[in-house]
């Protein structure tokens, strides 16, 4: 789909997936809410209301056994606003029912999940999903998230993550959507629509549309060193040019909740910083949401040096901070802070307001089992129809980085795609492992009933190829660092053979196959949080392996699994064929299959520039000039901005994907060589299928300010159309662009667009571009 501005209009009339649980619930108007909680909260004590700010851990609490698990006595007592990762609709239901039946005033409460890239139909991990560059797409994988964990109790999900990040070394990238603010701007879009519903005059009115938390607010990806709950520092120009844009996106498509970052800001912990919460976000923004901490983040502060519990507790409060999620800092605290006058009554009314308006949106009030329809999770949950739009996404958020001949420098066809004849021995540590297919954060994934790349394989492919299999190496030599990178049920079942005993297991397999499908990378929590890396080569054992399989001369495809860029040069020079897979959700495998056989021409493109080493992170496309620039392309020149080592070039650059297929672009085209403040101008190419195949194309704007008050990028992306073209097909494509695209926050934060030259650049990657000049007067 064409995005060049930051909202079009996304239809779910385009989606495959057909809701049938969907239940409208009376909306009354604004008027109505604000005299019905008004009432309410006349009856409510301090402790009630400070009760609706709590979101404790609710711990493991079986179905019909609610009354007697830790967290049911608080309920009791309106203590709790909300509970979070309880699975299952039927407990959900008894504590749901404790709150309304058994508590003073029968407040419902909130069910919050970690459904972050799917429930139970897992999808790519996001920055795999942000590859697809297909809002459409994304969208659909967030409204069918909702339909199934709405399914099962879940009302809340924190997602969707907007953290700008450049730095590969912090897990956390394979949350995100990568380095770009406009598309993560989109992407914010198209998530929050697809979790809350496309209208946004009537969004959450059904039980199968469930409340957005977009998080980490703010800069959580910026942190030093790329490691995770790190320090931020960075100026407010900076921010906001070039990491606030996609928090703002998803408070204009209607976001019900944010949830605060670990980092501090200007010196502040975000979690207690006013000027984040208040005056940025809701006085600046217009959010009209709560605010959540993230685990812990008001007891975290104690840490970071700004108080004890109950001075953190009130300065979150006062920030603009409306719920605590974990840390039972407000429950602790706030009630003395009161006494006090530490923190007024009109604050915690505010957020006592805001939380029980987020119950009202939800319809709770007018139904607080809106979301515990006991027949739903059987009808909704990881149907084939689901299944098979997660196959699909799948095969379209994977990048194809290489696909040369087996012979280099010989004019022999390209590798990929194979032909569905012979043996394909597929080799490596994940290879035929079911619970890493899904990614990291699947929290509510059912870990053994995804097939894994072997099983998945060999279905797909049974009666037309001979498919084996070989482990060949564990993930990584280090016993403990595999422990560390295989948690959560993600287990490899460390091999306890020696490394050459299974390598000569893998290169006996090798020997009678035709072809090598090498299945390697990271495991599925290499990656994600608390997973920071500083090296980021392929595992040793796995280079070796990789190494053995190139020297027994069959063709070797590299199907590499990653949260994240990794550093390839030797794979890039070595390797005919690599394929990214990212981590592909629930349907990896046949997604697999489908690409490297043919059935689906990979159009995926990178969203994270790839380095050619850790020296030279942080390395993202939309830099700016130094006053002594080294020209794109060389190296080294002493007195210039580079390095003695490497040049200043990426492996992979930002919007880099091959295709089975050939695209070229013709010249740009003008409607007009320059353009008025109050107008706009349309920038045309042509984009022709040069190749044998039918693909997908991702045609990509960039625009260049050449003079600015302040210092501004060499490039920043501004639009982006993806079309299929059949073989030998021709498109036109358009880009509108208005003063608005030129616009950027001048020295004094001002959102302006001034008069000057820009270069207009439209091409494939963010290196591949043709270029023209447009004057703004």
């Amino acid at each position: 789909m064409k995005t060049f501005a930051l909202f079009i209009t996304i239809s779910l009339s385009t989606l495959t997936v057909t809701s049938v649980a969907g239940k409208d619930t009376s909306k009354r108007s604004p008027q109505e809410m604000d005299k019905f909680i008004t009432e309410l909260m006349d009856k409510m004590t301090i402790e009630e209301k400070i009760g609706q700010l709590n979101l404790p851990v609710s711990g493991e609490i079986t179905t019909g056994q609610a009354k007697s698990s830790d967290v049911a006595r608080k309920i009791e007592q309106g203590l709790v606003g909300g509970l979070f990762n309880l699975k299952g609709v039927e407990k959900i239901r008894d504590v749901q029912k404790l709150a309304v039946e058994n508590s003073r005033l029968g407040i419902p409460l909130i069910f919050g999940m970690d459904v972050i890239h799917g429930y139970e139909t897992i999808f790519p991990i996001p920055l795999g999903l942000s590859c697809s560059w297909d809002m459409a797409a994304i969208e659909q994988s967030a409204r069918i998230a909702a339909i199934e964990a709405s399914a099962d109790g879940i009302s809340w999900t924190f997602s969707p993550m907007l953290d700008i990040s450049r730095d590969p070394r912090w897990g956390r990238v394979s949350e995100g959507s990568g380095e770009d603010p406009f598309l993560g701007g989109a992407i914010a879009k198209a998530m929050v629509l697809g979790y809350q519903g496309a209208d946004l005059n009537n969004q959450l009115g059904r039980n199968d549309e469930i409340m957005a938390c977009f998080k980490h607010f703010a800069l959580y990806g910026a942190g030093e060193a790329g490691r995770d709950y790190n320090t931020v520092d960075m100026s407010r120009n900076r921010m906001f040019n070039e990491y606030m844009y996609p928090y703002e996106a998803a408070v204009k498509a209607g976001a019900g909740s944010a949830m605060a970052s670990f980092n501090e800001v200007d010196g502040v912990p975000a979690t207690a910083n006013k000027w984040l919460m208040t005056d940025v976000l809701r006085n600046q923004w217009g959010f009209d949401g709560f605010v959540v901490t993230d685990y812990t983040g008001i007891s975290e502060m104690i840490e970071h040096g700004i108080g004890d519990l109950q001075t953190v507790s009130a300065r979150a409060l006062n920030a603009g901070i409306d719920m605590d999620m974990v840390s039972e800092g407000f429950v602790g605290t706030l009630k003395k802070s009161i006494d006090e006058g530490k923190v007024s009554i009109e604050t915690l009314n505010t957020a006592c307001r805001r939380m029980l308006e987020a119950k009202y949106k939800l319809g709770l009030f007018d139904d607080p089992y809106k979301y515990c329809d006991l027949k739903r999770p059987a009808r909704d949950i990881f149907t084939k129809e689901h299944r098979q739009a997660a196959r699909k996404i799948a095969g379209e958020s994977f990048v194809l980085l290489k696909n040369s001949s087996t012979t280099p420098g010989s004019s022999a066809a390209p590798l990929l795609p194979l032909k569905k004849q012979g043996t394909v021995a597929v080799i490596g540590p994940l290879a035929n492992t079911r619970s890493n297919m899904p990614g990291t954060w699947s929290v509510a994934a059912r870990l053994n009933d995804y097939p894994s790349v072997y099983e998945g394989l060999k279905e797909v492919l049974a009666g037309k190829v001979n498919v084996t299999y070989a482990k060949g190496s564990n993930l990584i030599s280090d016993a403990v660092y595999e422990e560390h990178a295989t948690m959560f049920g993600r287990s490899l079942n460390r091999d306890n053979r020696t490394d050459q005993e299974m390598l000569d297991e893998a290169l006996k397999v090798a020997a009678g196959a035709d072809v090598i499908v090498a299945a390697l990378g990271e495991s599925s929590e290499m990656s994600g949080e608390s997973s920071s890396r500083t090296n980021l080569n392929m595992p040793d054992v796995q280079r070796t392996l990789l190494e053995a399989l190139l020297k027994t001369g069959k063709p070797v495809v590299l199907t590499l699994f990653t949260g994240r860029p990794l550093t390839l040069n030797w794979e890039q020079e070595n390797v005919p064929a690599i394929l990214n897979v990212w981590f592909g959700g629930s349907e990896t495998a046949y997604a697999i299959a489908d690409v490297l056989f043919g059935d689906v021409n990979p159009s995926g493109k990178l969203t994270m520039t790839f380095p050619k080493n850790v020296g030279q992170i942080p390395l993202f496309y939309n830099h700016k000039n130094t006053g002594r620039p080294l020209k794109e392309g060389k190296w080294f020149q002493k007195f210039r901005s580079n390095y003695l080592d490497v040049d200043n070039d990426p492996l992979y650059p930002f919007g880099y994907g091959l295709s089975y297929t050939t695209f070229q672009y013709s010249d740009i085209a003008l409607s007009t060589p320059s353009m008025e403040h109050n107008g706009s101008v349309v920038a045309s190419v042509t984009v022709t299928n040069t190749g044998k195949y039918d693909g997908a194309e991702v045609a990509q704007l960039y625009i260049r300010d050449l003079v600015g008050s302040i210092t501004r990028p060499v490039k920043e992306l501004k639009g982006f159309e993806k079309v299929f073209l059949k073989a030998g097909e021709s498109k036109t494509i358009s880009f509108e662009i208005t003063p608005g695209l030129l616009s950027f926050y001048d020295y004094d934060l001002n959102y302006v667009a001034e008069p000057g030259d820009f270069d207009i650049m439209i091409g494939g990657n963010s290196r591949a571009v043709k270029t023209t000049r447009l004057t703004l007067r």
